[in-house]
């Protein structure tokens, strides 16, 4: 069986979370997602691969092992000289061993992306339990969690046996026979609605998004019992328009949904792309101000639809 069917790649677990569903929660990262977005603040979960991360401020007093220790000889020291060392990311993306992860003391190189089997995950997810309270859970992140799709269904399958309220954050840029499978273990569902019109959406994120739209209107029409919130990442310059966020009132209005996040963009995984050999198109880009962010929720309360600013939801 294939690694990635039997094991799901995953590049972060966080605990105690108290932003993304009910109670407090266990987050799980998932490596891969189908979109491309500029603003990304998780450039290290974006391929289905482990990820060659380089802190070059770690690389003090080195003996710059890592570059006898590459077997690729991807790495070389800077012409310019110092101990920081240069990497050809090509070949590091075709390797699948990390050597110079192992021989860097400093832990200046470290590997984003660890395969763990279902089993992993579950003992993870029994030792938190008693921490969560009785609204908490999981929460499947990424990336795109569902992208992984036979081992996050997997998974869900596993939790619900167990008892375990699951929540999971989705582009809903996937095929709808993996969201019909999900469902029934799924009690909350965050889904990125990031533009109303596809031009501008592929622009943005790589991808159009009559995939995601029909989506959500499939589910609306479910009786599907779970807590559905659409999400929408206010970028300056990209979606941050009264007109973008009145196309998206009517939007929800028309299907039904009542209930949506405005989430302020932040840089807060900068640095990471740096570390990943990535250039960042936003890196001076400044946050969306609050005054900004009311006259967008005053749109969407216009059309009676809850408007959150922010990470929190209310439970």
């Amino acid at each position: 069986m294939h690694e990635g069917v039997s094991k799901g790649l995953i590049f972060d677990i966080q605990g105690h979370s108290i932003h993304d569903g009910p109670g407090t929660r266990t987050l799980v990262f998932l490596s891969g997602c189908p979109l491309r977005c500029a603003w990304c603040s998780n450039p290290e979960g974006l391929v289905l691969q482990p990820q060659l991360m380089y802190k070059p401020r770690l690389c003090k007093d080195c003996p710059a092992r890592c570059v006898p220790g590459c077997p690729k000889g991807a790495a070389r020291q800077s012409e310019n000289g110092g101990s920081h060392i240069l990497f050809d990311r090509v070949l590091c993306d075709s390797c699948d061993t990390m050597e110079c992860v192992k021989v860097c003391y400093m832990r200046a190189l470290q590997t984003s992306g660890k395969w763990y089997a279902v089993d992993e995950l579950m003992r993870l997810f029994n030792r938190d339990r008693c921490y969560w309270g009785p609204e908490g859970g999981i929460t499947l992140t990424g990336g795109e969690p569902l992208l992984q799709q036979e081992f996050v269904l997997n998974l869900l399958a596993r939790c619900h046996d167990a008892g375990i309220a699951a929540c999971v954050e989705t582009s809903a840029y996937v095929p709808r026979t993996v969201l019909l499978a999900a469902l029934p273990c799924i009690q909350w569902l965050f889904i990125d609605l990031k533009h109303m019109d596809s031009g501008r959406h592929r622009q943005g994120t790589g991808v159009p998004n009559e995939l995601i739209l029909d989506n959500l209107r499939w589910i609306s029409r479910t009786n599907w019992p779970g807590r559905l919130v659409v999400r929408t990442p206010v970028v300056p310059g990209f979606n941050d328009t009264v007109a973008n966020a009145e196309a998206t009132a009517e939007f929800l209005a028309e299907i039904g949904l009542s209930e949506i996040n405005l989430l302020p963009f932040h840089r807060l995984g900068a640095s990471k792309y740096g570390q990943l050999g990535m250039s960042y198109e936003y890196a001076e880009q400044p946050a969306v101000g609050q005054e900004a962010l009311e006259a967008l929720a005053a749109v969407y309360r216009e059309k009676a639809i809850t408007c959150h600013l922010g990470s929190d939801t209310p439970f």
